[in-house]
């Protein structure tokens, strides 16, 4: 995560953090989301060798998927996972939703904004089809945050700037 937080800085992002182990970036630009997903797929394969699949989220996009999950979801962190399928365009939910897999009494997922919400019965979760999705082509344009990284990102924004311009600011990537 360092050697990522260095390359974002070398590229000339300003206030590079990184969070967890998994690719999560916050960072301050005042470009769209779609042509930063662009320029930093192009920079991290040029620095790492590897092509990478770069969604880009701006706090406020961050904080409409919180906000807009059903109410309930996330809630039972004992009973269920929770998980937030972030959709890179084209790709929009209800192609998504076409690839996910249900399996009845364990899976449920719900259609949002640029994402899909799933959920899994953690009592269950080995019989869980969510990674049924990875061997399919949609599935390149997707990446997936447990809940609680998703809400973790949005209080990281938060934290740092609690009303973001619309279309600027921090973005999580």
């Amino acid at each position: 995560m360092a050697d990522l937080r260095r390359a974002f800085e070398s590229a000339g992002y300003a206030s590079v953090a990184t969070y967890i182990q998994s690719g999560n970036v916050l960072f301050d630009a005042s470009a769209p989301a779609n042509d930063l997903e662009d320029e930093i797929e192009a920079m991290l394969e040029s620095r790492f060798g590897i092509p990478l699949v770069v969604v880009v989220r701006s706090h406020q996009q961050v904080r409409h998927v919180v906000e807009a999950a059903p109410d309930w979801f996330g809630s039972s962190p004992d009973t269920h996972y929770c998980d937030t399928v972030f959709l890179k365009a084209p790709l929009t939910s209800e192609q998504a939703m076409g690839v996910v897999r249900l399996r009845e009494g364990v899976d449920a997922a719900w259609p949002g904004d640029g994402v899909v919400y799933f959920q899994r019965l953690g009592a269950r979760r080995s019989e869980s089809r969510l990674s049924a999705i990875i061997g399919t082509p949609q599935y390149q344009l997707m990446t997936i945050r447990s809940w609680s990284t998703t809400t973790k990102l949005l209080a990281l924004l938060d934290a740092d700037r609690p009303q973001p311009p619309a279309e600027s600011g921090r973005s999580a990537g």
